[in-house]
């Protein structure tokens, strides 16, 4: 779940391979260390896992969403990489269906624990159990509040629910992560360090003898994962999230990393990418607060943060996204907003 910035910047990022890997394609990156390139139905049509030897077994990290694709080359995976090995246990980072997908199904297939942070496993079962149900009261005043039309409100009622199409049964139980947490994966220790705003408690997996971050979705080399606002809580403020704890991982990882990401080749860089991150937001803000001088809808924004066209098939991670930098703004006193007699609200800058 990505969205692309308004701003382009100069290439910061130094890539360690020549290589892109094809769908169901694996190449070494460090000694136990394993990429793998796993499908998607998307626009964003690929994802990175990583296997970890682990003794006799493996260590997965990540599994791709939960579809006959993904489950083919995890089957051609199994016996040609993998050696026939276990899998042991699986490390998901983050709850997003390309992420856990097909964690519940591994699972049970090797009869191996799941370890990931509690606020991503317990909001994961809340929006799996969504599917199948009518759309909320405060699903439709959220999206008419942003400004969305008829033919809006309808897409919104076709995809509510659509979360847990791409997930399989997720366990039970699991194993909790938390942050400064060190996984022992076969020689290597692995520490866990939180990220936050693109999802509640992401687990980026650091490695200092290996020099390796596995960064999921915290840290891209070209694109910025999105942070949106929801109607489950419509005040939040993940923005705020985001930056800090961009600012933060910066600050626990050393700057020539090796950074193992969730989309797009492994790159060197990784302090010069998060400040880029940091000052594109940062450019955002200020564009929309100068745009809020006449009020402003939600989809009225949509010109000075994304490069990309806005159409159905993006309109409410965009809408989210937006919400959350008003509302950021918001926080920061720099915006009001008003309500009008139809429930759309409207922002307008007070400095």
């Amino acid at each position: 779940m990505t969205t692309e910035t308004k701003t382009k910047r100069p290439q910061v990022v130094r890539y360690e391979f020549d290589t892109q890997l094809k769908a169901g394609e694996t190449l070494p990156v460090a000694p136990g260390v394993t990429w793998l390139r796993s499908p998607l139905p998307f626009r964003l049509d690929h994802i990175n896992l990583w296997l970890l030897e682990d003794g006799d077994g493996w260590t997965v990290v990540d599994t791709g969403i939960y579809f006959d694709e993904s489950k083919a080359i995890w089957q051609q995976v199994f016996e040609g990489p993998m050696g026939g090995r276990s899998v042991d246990r699986i490390v998901v980072t983050h709850l997003h269906p390309d992420h856990i997908g097909c964690a519940g199904w591994l699972a049970q297939e090797f009869d191996a624990p799941l370890w990931m942070t509690r606020g991503e496993y317990l909001l994961c079962r809340v929006l799996v159990a969504d599917t199948g149900r009518p759309t909320p009261i405060a699903g439709d005043r959220f999206y008419r509040g942003a400004g969305f039309l008829p033919d809006d409100m309808t897409h919104y009622h076709e995809m509510f629910g659509m979360f847990g199409k791409y997930v399989s049964h997720i366990p039970e139980s699991y194993h909790r992560l938390q942050a400064g947490d060190c996984l022992q994966v076969g020689s290597n220790q692995w520490q866990v360090l939180i990220g936050r705003g693109h999802s509640p408690e992401h687990a980026c997996l650091f490695c200092a003898e290996l020099n390796l971050l596995i960064s999921g979705d915290q840290l891209l080399p070209t694109i910025s994962s999105n942070v949106s606002v929801y109607p489950t809580e419509p005040g939040a403020n993940p923005l705020g999230d985001w930056l800090t704890s961009l600012q933060r991982l910066k600050e626990s990882i050393p700057s020539d990393v090796l950074v193992l990401p969730a989309h797009g080749r492994p790159f060197r860089g990784a302090h010069e990418r998060l400040d880029a991150m940091i000052a594109e937001h940062n450019e955002g803000l200020d564009k929309l607060q100068d745009l809020c001088r006449e009020p402003k809808r939600a989809i009225d924004v949509f010109s000075v943060l994304f490069r990309s066209e806005i159409n159905k098939n993006n309109l409410i991670l965009a809408t989210g996204e937006s919400i959350a930098h008003l509302n950021y703004l918001l926080t920061q006193g720099c915006l009001q907003v008003e309500r009008d007699s139809d429930g759309i609200n409207w922002y307008h800058s007070v400095k």
